[in-house]
């Protein structure tokens, strides 16, 4: 899901939804999800990087 947030691939670009998504992957164990945390850092704010991590921290998967 990060990488098509990332990249715009079936879904409107986001690096919001794209840094949670990744963020979420890497924090399971995702190498690949934690270098591209690096590349979508680099185009976003301070308060979006902050932002997207709340919505990571806050994700519960439905059940």
């Amino acid at each position: 899901m990060g990488y098509a947030y990332e990249n715009g691939k079936g879904v409107k670009q986001d690096y919001v939804l794209a840094y949670m998504w990744l963020y979420i992957a890497g924090s399971n164990g995702d190498n690949n999800a934690v270098e591209n945390i690096k590349i979508v850092e680099n185009e976003m704010t301070p308060q979006q990087i902050e932002k997207a991590q709340e919505m990571a921290r806050n994700w519960k998967p439905k059940k």
